[in-house]
C-alpha cells in the first residue's frame, strides 16, 4: 500500500479533476446553538440529512432559543420533553440525546464555545465514546459542527476515497489521508469534507447509511 502522503496526493488530484478549485468552495459554518449541535449529532446517523435532520435542527434553533445554553437543554430533559424537542420518538436517539446532555453537565460544558474548547483536549475523543452509541464518526461530526477543522468519515468520504483509486485501512487511515489531501489542496479540512458531501448529495438519492458503516457512528 502506498504511504499516506502518496495516497493523499492521489485523492487531491482526483478532487482537482472534478473541478474542486474551479468553482465556489462550500464553507461549513460553525453552529452556535448547543441544543441544535447535540440534536444534529444524535439524529444524523442513519437518516436523510436534508429531509429529516436539517428541518428538525432548524426548528430547534427557531423554537428553542433557550436551548442554546446547557441550562435550557437540562430543563427540557428534566421535563421529559426530549421527544418534542427532537420531533422524534425512537427511544435509542432520545436516550443518546439525554446521555449527551448529562455528559455535558458532568464536564460543565455550558455552550458551544466551551464544547469547542473541551474537544481540543487530549482525552476528549475517548471520553465522548464512553457515551452509548457514540463512535469516532459522531465525535468528529460533532467537532465539525462547533468549528473544529476535521474530516468526519462517512459513506461519502469512503466512496470518494474508493473512486480516487485509493485503498485505506479503517477509519483513522481514511481520515488521515483525506485530511492530508485537504492540506495539499490548501483548503480547510472541514470545507473539503463539505465539498465531498455536496458532490455525492447532488448525484445520489438520500438514503440511510448502510449497515457496514454502523461502527463509524
Amino acid at each position: 500500500m502506498l504511504n499516506a502522503l502518496a495516497r493523499a496526493r492521489r485523492i487531491a488530484e482526483h478532487a482537482e479533476t472534478l473541478g474542486l478549485l474551479e468553482g465556489n468552495l462550500p464553507t461549513r459554518q460553525a453552529q452556535s446553538h448547543l441544543g441544535a449541535v447535540l440534536a444534529d449529532s444524535v439524529l444524523q446517523a442513519g437518516l436523510s440529512y436534508r429531509s429529516v435532520v436539517l428541518p428538525r435542527v432548524r426548528r430547534i434553533i427557531y423554537v428553542y432559543p433557550q436551548a442554546a445554553q446547557l441550562a435550557g437543554i437540562l430543563e427540557i430533559v428534566a421535563n421529559g420533553d426530549v421527544a418534542d424537542f427532537l420531533a422524534w420518538t425512537h427511544p435509542t436517539k432520545l436516550a443518546r440525546f439525554t446521555d449527551l446532555t448529562h455528559f455535558c453537565e458532568e464536564r460543565e460544558i455550558q455552550d458551544v464555545f466551551m464544547m469547542q474548547s473541551w474537544l481540543a483536549g487530549p482525552s476528549a475523543t475517548s471520553e465522548l465514546q464512553t457515551v452509548k452509541g457514540v463512535g469516532p464518526k459522531t465525535v468528529d461530526y460533532l467537532a465539525c459542527l462547533v468549528g473544529a477543522d476535521r474530516i468526519a468519515v462517512d459513506r461519502h468520504v469512503l466512496s470518494f476515497t474508493a473512486h480516487a483509486g485509493v485503498e485505506a485501512d479503517g477509519y483513522d487511515d481514511v481520515q488521515t489521508i483525506v485530511s492530508y489531501a485537504a492540506d495539499l489542496l490548501g483548503i480547510r479540512r472541514r470545507d473539503f469534507d463539505a465539498w465531498i458531501w455536496a458532490q455525492y448529495a447532488r448525484k445520489q438519492p438520500e438514503e440511510a447509511q448502510p449497515d457496514l458503516l454502523a461502527s463509524l457512528h
